[in-house]
């Protein structure tokens, strides 16, 4: 198996199992992004009926002009996800669900949640991404003195169980 097939593989994946979490948690229609390096598209899909209730894209010649032809952009992300709010608001749809698919929650995937969100659309809670401490920023000193609190609590060097 060629490296292009497992990451397709690991991509498909990566979809079916966000989209069975979506289906499996919510009631609620769909909020589905595409990306490719040059646009992004977004479509509002109720999985109950197959249909696609509204949706918003980068391929849009009005949008287009605006960007200057290119859609691949943060700034393309944001002015899609608030084209696609409006006309949510406009079709009745308050609360959606999104869907990522195969892409990190990151860049203009991110950027367009967060502009819909900021239009009006109810996306749930804003994902707050947590940091986490550098490798190695503790100190061998404190690691050591952690380890001999532990030996001394339980009364044998560290690293030895007792029978």
């Amino acid at each position: 198996m060629s490296q292009l097939q497992r990451l397709q593989i690991q991509r498909r994946r990566r979809t079916f199992r966000v989209r069975n979490k979506i289906r499996r948690v919510s009631a609620r229609p769909r909020l589905s992004v595409f990306r490719s390096n040059k646009h992004i598209s977004v479509q509002i899909i109720d999985d109950v009926q197959g249909r696609t209730l509204a949706a918003a894209s980068t391929f849009e010649k009005d949008l287009r002009e605006t960007l200057s032809g290119y859609g691949g952009n943060i700034e393309a992300a944001v002015l899609v996800g608030k084209r696609i709010a409006e006309r949510a608001l406009e079709a009745g749809i308050r609360q959606v669900v999104f869907d990522r698919g195969s892409y990190k929650y990151h860049g203009r995937v991110a950027a367009l949640a967060d502009a819909a969100r900021d239009a009006g659309l109810d996306l749930g809670p804003k994902k707050e991404i947590q940091e986490k401490p550098a490798r190695g920023t503790e100190s061998k000193q404190a690691k050591k003195s952690d380890k001999s609190d532990k030996a001394g609590k339980i009364g044998q060097p560290a690293g030895k169980k007792g029978k």
